[in-house]
């Protein structure tokens, strides 16, 4: 929610964390799927928000402690990335194995690596 308010750049860093927001409702509401909209749409969020908390991307304090702050509430959903690997998969129609979902996290951890270099391209 912190996010919201942050301009947009060619991530689209609102209407991402508008689906964070929707997501975490269906969570909340017992979706047990809801977890891996959550770990993609913070993995999506990180490129708009980390440059602007650390490179200077906003001029005015308020700004870069809301970034700040939406950086340190991502961490907990991405700590949840192997049940949000092990709910992409039944989302996804694969069979679930061990091999599956750990193929799944690594996709997480691809995603996030060039979630956070691209701001820096």
């Amino acid at each position: 929610m912190l996010a919201l308010p942050l301009a947009q750049s060619s991530w689209h860093g609102p209407e991402v964390a508008s689906t964070l927001a929707v997501a975490a409702v269906a969570l909340l509401a017992g979706q047990r799927w809801a977890i891996a909209v959550i770990v993609v749409a913070e993995l999506l969020l990180l490129p708009t928000i980390w440059p602007r908390a650390f490179l200077g991307g906003i001029a005015l304090w308020p700004g870069r402690v809301a970034a700040l702050a939406s950086l340190v509430m991502i961490v907990p959903g991405l700590l949840h990335a192997r049940r949000a690997a092990a709910a992409l998969v039944l989302i996804s129609g694969y069979r679930r194995t061990r091999r599956t979902c750990r193929k799944f996290q690594y996709g997480f951890a691809v995603l996030g690596f060039l979630a956070a270099i691209l701001p820096l391209l």
